[in-house]
């Protein structure tokens, strides 16, 4: 701590350190720069915020029909968007639908983030033999296309949004893995770390205090970046009769049973659809903005 001399008194007076700015705080002041990616922001936001306070916000009950009200048009006097085949309002089941599309897209990556980030660090520190069967068991996966990998397991494990949210995973947990693996890797070599561990120090204290900060950072932009191809491939599933069972809302499976609609009402077909669209985009574009934000000096 610096002082300075007081010559009235004569009396040594502490001066306190201006604290520096963090990388985190540098982080988040380049992205709310970026007016792409706040717009990105916003706009999941407001659809996430949709899907939370659906119960208070949906005009109508989502499950409750009528056969002579199907398929009206966008605008109609009570239902702003619309009915869809057996006469429910498309806006609430949109809100509804929203819930589970976001908790079908957004829970694999996070679980894929938790286990790829675990299995990368120590394939990556461990290294040798360990490192070896991990990754080469790991690219079986990389055979298969994502999409066909997540319709192969979730057919196997039979319909459901619990078999679908797992199947995902463990779509994602490989290329988790990768990243994770690939940082560590470098990591490890470096000076500090050689330092540390003749220090004395565990290897598990040199993984939670050196290593899974510097691992973190591009697992988590690795992981964002994720978040739209989980949206579109757990809508997929959905739309295929593998995911979310009727006559619960979920955006796929609403896009799969409007499909006999399209010639007659094609834009209350196309609303799931273009949220979908919307929402992928959105994440997607707000993970760039990430990427760029922490593609900076300390």
């Amino acid at each position: 701590m610096a002082y300075s001399l007081n010559f009235a008194s004569q009396v040594a007076v502490p001066v306190l350190p201006t604290p520096a700015r963090g990388y985190w705080s540098k982080v988040l002041r380049q992205l709310m720069r970026d007016p792409v990616a706040m717009t990105a922001a916003l706009v999941v936001f407001l659809i996430v915020c949709a899907a939370v306070f659906a119960p208070w916000l949906a005009p109508m009950d989502p499950y409750k029909g009528s056969m002579i009200k199907r398929l009206l048009p966008i605008g109609s006097e009570g239902y702003l968007l619309g009915t869809d085949e057996l006469g429910r309002d498309m806006l609430s089941r949109l809100m509804y639908g929203g819930r589970l599309s976001l908790l079908m897209g957004v829970t694999p990556v996070l679980a894929a983030f938790g286990i790829g980030t675990s299995i990368g660090l120590l394939a990556g520190y461990v290294g040798g033999r360990v490192n070896m069967v991990i990754m080469r068991v790991l690219d079986v996966f990389y055979a298969f296309p994502s999409v066909l990998l997540a319709v192969a397991i979730s057919g196997a494990l039979g319909p459901g949004m619990t078999n679908s949210i797992l199947a995902l995973t463990l779509v994602f947990v490989p290329q988790v893995v990768r990243v994770a693996e690939s940082v560590t890797t470098q990591v490890r070599k470096l000076d500090y770390i050689e330092a540390a561990r003749m220090s004395g120090a565990s290897a598990f204290s040199i993984i939670r205090v050196h290593v899974l900060g510097n691992v973190l950072g591009p697992v988590f932009v690795y992981a964002t970046g994720l978040l739209s191809v989980s949206m579109i491939l757990a809508a997929g599933l959905s739309f295929l009769g593998l995911g979310v069972k009727p006559p619960e809302p979920e955006w796929g499976l609403m896009l799969n049973t409007l499909r006999s609609a399209i010639f007659r009402n094609p834009w209350v077909a196309a609303l799931p659809g273009l949220l979908i669209f919307i929402t992928s985009i959105g994440f997607n574009l707000l993970a760039d903005g990430v990427r760029s934000a922490m593609d900076i000096r300390r």
